[in-house]
């Protein structure tokens, strides 16, 4: 199998489960069902690249096996998270405002914006690929691969936890959570996402394998992505909306994206 083969195969892979979220979005009027499509999508896609040993005719090494395991873990556990929000009703407010903002233009441009999603997905796959592909044997940066990234699923997880706590507490009802890793960033479900895919330039470049540097792109392309593009901004726009002078409060005393001590509320 060639690269531009695998590239078409994964292109493939992932406009076909964008538009079944696309379309299972406009059956059910829940958005939440996108990034649960996201995310399995991006892990199978991830998997198709680092098992694909196409790039000659050896066996699968060691290295792509574990770049294997280690992507469908992060997917399996992203996906069945989003997804048991989702099967509960909860629609996601950052395409619920969009379905506002662009009103009966909604359905199409939802469907652009699913296959530039598709299509972020693909750089991330093609990244990961990077990883496993390394000719190199097994080494001390690989394995500090594979801690980066549980560190990433298990402080995703713990993230996710402390605010399904928070939002199921009556008492906090109306308030912003900002308790455990939640007092030290506003959003440290998606750094501890970002870290995941720390881990891959890693792998990528264990033994010093020079191909390996482009895998660099992975960590960079998902920090715009959560930070600058569909993660943060929309979703800080919406809390202001619904929180006003609380969130404002809590922005002004707790880092945006990477996790730091909170600042104190007397400091001007």
């Amino acid at each position: 199998m060639t690269f531009l083969t695998l590239l078409l195969l994964g292109a493939g892979e992932l406009w076909a489960i964008m538009s079944l979220a696309w379309l299972i979005e406009r059956r059910t009027g829940n958005a939440g069902w996108i990034d649960v499509a996201w995310s399995l999508g991006t892990g199978l896609g991830g998997v198709t690249f680092a098992l694909a040993s196409g790039l000659g005719s050896a066996p699968l090494a060691p290295r792509q096996i574990v770049v294997a395991s280690l992507v469908a873990i992060w997917s399996l556990r992203l996906g069945v998270h989003i997804a048991r929000r989702s099967a509960a009703g909860i629609d996601d407010p950052r395409y619920a405002a969009l379905r506002v903002a662009w009103g009966p233009a909604f359905p199409l441009r939802l469907y652009l914006f699913l296959m530039v999603q598709a299509a972020v997905a693909l750089g991330l796959a093609a990244t990961i690929g990077l990883a496993a592909w390394n000719p190199a044997a097994l080494g001390v940066m690989d394995l500090v691969g594979a801690v980066v990234l549980a560190l990433g699923i298990l402080g995703e997880g713990i993230a996710d936890a402390q605010l399904r706590r928070f939002k199921s507490d009556p008492a906090h009802h109306g308030q912003v959570c900002d308790v455990g890793l939640w007092s030290w960033s506003r959003h440290p479900n998606y750094f501890f996402e970002w870290l995941c895919w720390v881990a891959y330039p890693l792998f990528a470049l264990s033994g010093l394998w020079p191909w390996g540097a482009w895998a660099l792109a992975g960590p960079a392309l998902m920090y715009w992505a959560l930070r600058h593009a569909s993660g943060v901004p929309p979703l800080e726009e919406h809390m202001r909306r619904r929180y006003g002078p609380a969130f404002a409060a809590y922005a002004a005393r707790v880092s945006v994206f990477f996790p730091s001590p909170p600042r104190s509320e007397h400091v001007p």
